[in-house]
């Protein structure tokens, strides 16, 4: 979903200033003289007679009321969410009309997986999608699988690149080893994952109706990622944790909640170590399927990726968020529109619905989101469907 903005252009006004010639100047000048004498005259008699016009024509009508040019907006943002993050000044009605009194896990999000392997944030050689990935968040996408690797920087691949692999020591997207080959376990320029996620903040802050989440394969010390996100401006503000507004005991918040308190991204780790951080464990907070539909694209089945988490786990008081994932071991554009179409919206209702005790997934996951089969139906037709459901 592209936002588009229009905007009004005033007529500007020209003026020319004439400068008084010397003649001019004592005719115009002498009667603005006699003028002052007489106002100065007035004003004097005024004070005198203690007429208090002047002081009564600046003074509010009521001396208790706040000025009005300092009394809040009666539309303020809530007290603790960030000026950037937190939905304007319509905000909780705004949100309201987006979202409706739909539940987190009541909304379904299309989301990309390997969402920095493309071909336009870096030059990779095998990519899972098209665009970057700011223009995946453009185009509809709300949900961004990630992997986070730790680069030592290497004084040898400097040299070897003739200076154009120098990069400090840092966190970065790699899909593997990130000095193995680059372009497929790695690519340049390299992509790190504080500017990923400073991209994924601005795209927050220019559309404050939209919530996204971030899926991370973690391979990074706790240490070293906090030291990432602390770089990301704007982020702790917009950082929505499930633990501080007690999810487990109250639910999930709606998701136009979210939005009126400015707490629009939610991350997640497969690392459980993090959490004192904001970024959540998935394993105790989601449930999701085995990410793989084979080499052949035909393994259908809708079977948990984790033995000790069922698709239909309950819980007293909490649901887990759905996290289905529908991509092959090896991407390929053809491939994905072969399974992104009629295939996807068959499997959900199908496999993946019945196996999670009748609920429809959270978050679609798939490669090349915008290819399909000529069915009719695209990832995002898809997504759709699934919030139109009562």
């Amino acid at each position: 979903m592209i936002d588009m903005s229009m905007q009004r252009m005033g007529a500007r006004a020209r003026f020319r200033i004439i400068a008084p010639t010397p003649g001019r100047w004592a005719a115009h000048t002498a009667p603005r003289r006699r003028t002052g004498r007489c106002s100065f005259v007035l004003l004097l008699l005024l004070t005198l007679l203690g007429t208090p016009t002047l002081a009564t024509a600046s003074a509010p009508s009521n001396p208790s009321a706040p000025s009005t040019a300092t009394a809040p907006s009666a539309h303020s943002v809530p007290a603790g969410a960030p000026s950037a993050g937190a939905a304007p000044a319509t905000g909780a009605a705004s949100a309201a009309a987006r979202w409706g009194d739909r539940r987190l896990d009541e909304v379904a999000f299309l989301t990309t997986h390997n969402a920095f392997t493309n071909y336009e944030d870096s030059r990779w050689s095998s990519v899972n999608q098209s665009e970057s990935v700011r223009a995946q968040l453009d185009n509809g996408v709300r949900g961004l699988s990630l992997d986070t690797h730790w680069y030592e920087r290497s004084t040898w691949l400097c040299v070897i690149s003739f200076g154009s692999d120098c990069y400090p020591s840092d966190v970065y997207l790699c899909h593997g080893e990130c000095k193995t080959f680059a372009g497929v376990t790695y690519a340049l320029p390299r992509q790190s994952f504080h500017g990923t996620m400073q991209t994924v903040v601005d795209f927050l802050a220019a559309h404050p109706q939209e919530v996204v989440t971030v899926f991370l394969e973690d391979y990074v010390s706790a240490d070293q990622l906090r030291n990432s996100l602390s770089r990301v401006r704007g982020l702790s503000e917009l950082l929505f944790r499930p633990d501080a507004w007690n999810v487990r005991q109250q639910g999930w918040p709606k998701v136009a909640d979210l939005v009126t308190a400015g707490k629009r991204l939610l991350v997640f780790s497969d690392r459980p170590d993090r959490e004192h951080l904001g970024v959540m464990y998935d394993r105790s907070w989601t449930v999701s399927n085995y990410w793989s539909l084979g080499d052949m694209g035909n393994d259908l089945a809708c079977v948990t990726r984790w033995s000790d988490v069922p698709l239909d786990r309950q819980e007293p008081g909490f649901r887990r968020l759905f996290t289905m994932s529908h991509h092959r071991n090896v991407p390929t554009v053809l491939t994905a529109a072969l399974d992104n179409g009629a295939k996807l919206r068959n499997r959900i209702t199908e496999q993946c619905r019945p196996a999670a005790g009748g609920r429809d997934p959270n978050f679609v996951s798939v490669d090349f989101h915008r290819l399909s089969d000529d069915s009719g139906h695209t990832p995002a037709s898809i997504i759709a469907e699934l919030n139109a459901r009562p």
